[in-house]
């Protein structure tokens, strides 16, 4: 009697199945277009950046046979915390001073807000210009711009507010070409000039080339039309 009230126990306490989970068939047709909308954004953005990488090869270096300007411009670039020029910084105004040695224009003129910090470049280039010995009288600035669109559009209101139609434009070798683009829709007759690059190698830090592309990728595509000023 004992083993039959044992089997019975054991039928009682035997876990009930669990039902199969049914599984929902894979969507392919979903997972093709996935797949295909993630390649083809893939090949956009290739796209993009060959064709910014193009037109900065292609940039004109200059819109004139001058060799003499009206002014030197120099594109404004961040001091650092304290307000002290940075490496990159007094390199452009370093050039822009020999420049002026060298009689390529009477005046200089710097351009550069506050765009990064408490301190507006434009200044710190000028008086570090004034430490190197440049006149007070040849020294002008341009305080209120936040980027090369900027430099461009409210430099050239100063220089239309003196007469002057032509400038030397100063600044690293790596953000000219996308400078150049800029200023080809100003009334300016200008040229480029790079600063020396801080590089041991005298090359362009790759970094730096490579931002400057994707600038030049949001430039082409949508800053040339949204972002311009008029003079």
């Amino acid at each position: 009697m004992a083993i039959a009230s044992t089997s019975r126990d054991s039928r009682k306490r035997a876990p009930a199945r669990r039902p199969r989970r049914r599984y929902k068939p894979i969507d392919l047709g979903k997972k093709r277009w996935a797949l295909r909308a993630a390649l083809g954004g893939i090949l956009l953005i290739v796209l993009l950046i060959g064709w910014a990488i193009i037109a900065r090869r292609m940039a004109p270096a200059t819109n004139t046979s001058r060799d003499h300007f009206d002014a030197i411009l120099v594109l404004g670039y961040p001091a650092d915390a304290d307000g002290n020029p940075t490496p990159e910084q007094l390199a452009r105004v370093t050039e822009a001073v020999r420049e002026y040695d060298r009689g390529v224009a009477p005046r200089l003129l710097f351009s550069g807000g506050a765009a990064h910090n408490q301190f507006v470049e434009a200044d710190v280039m000028a008086n570090s210009a004034a430490a190197q010995g440049i006149p007070p009288s040849a020294i002008f600035v341009e305080t209120k711009s936040d980027d090369t669109i900027q430099n461009a559009c409210y430099s050239e209101r100063i220089m239309q507010g003196h007469g002057w139609h032509s400038a030397e434009i100063i600044s690293s070798g790596y953000h000219l070409p996308r400078a150049a683009m800029i200023f080809s829709h100003t009334s300016l007759d200008w040229r480029m000039h790079a600063a020396p690059p801080l590089q041991p190698n005298g090359a362009e830090s790759g970094a730096d080339a490579a931002v400057e592309t994707l600038k030049t990728m949001r430039y082409l595509v949508y800053a040339s039309w949204a972002e311009h000023c008029e003079p």
